[in-house]
């Protein structure tokens, strides 16, 4: 299992480009979909966690979700699994970067891989939505944090822990009820 971990988190760190936010469709079709080491509802709480830790996303996540599987040593499998590849990636990458940064088709590539990567945040995005929004108190938590940071740029842990706040509450006033 620590090398199925390790293996798993490799081939996620490997593929993805873009960040953290790239990593989520990855996530899914790996952990949810062939693996089963996790639920939506899982992932998207490791993911939310990982966004108001320190730290990068994808490290986050990955070690919330090792040690959700095996403990202390699934967290550092997974960790070093998905640190792995970026950092050999990383290697080779600036060893030839200044050599071909001027160079117009390398610009257009990334610039054609920004926007496919956009594009496959934005259809995870819309599924993770029908999952997660359950009732007219989560579709308005929604929204709002979203319009509250696009609007005001506030940082996210804020976001997220008085989205947090906001639904305990609203639960607690519903079990009175």
């Amino acid at each position: 299992m620590y090398l199925d971990l390790f293996l798993t988190y490799a081939k996620v760190g490997a593929m993805t480009f873009g960040g953290g936010y790239a990593m989520l469709p990855i996530l899914k079709r790996e952990m949810v979909d062939r693996k089963g080491w996790v639920t939506e509802d899982d992932l998207i709480d490791c993911y939310a966690i990982g966004q108001c830790t320190p730290g990068v996303i994808a490290v986050n996540a990955a070690t919330l979700i090792g040690y959700k599987k095996k403990g202390f040593l699934g967290a550092l499998c997974a960790t070093v699994g998905v640190i792995t590849p970026p950092i050999l990636i990383i290697i080779c990458v600036a060893s030839v970067i200044q050599a071909y940064s001027g160079n117009i088709y390398v610009k257009h590539a990334l610039a054609g891989m920004n926007a496919a990567i956009c594009a496959v945040i934005a259809l995870t995005v819309f599924g993770l939505l029908k999952k997660t929004w359950k009732d007219p108190a989560s579709v308005v938590i929604g929204l709002a944090v979203f319009a509250l940071t696009v609007a005001f740029d506030i940082p996210t842990v804020l976001t997220v822990v008085a989205a947090a706040v906001v639904g305990v509450v609203i639960s607690k006033v519903k079990k009175r009820r």
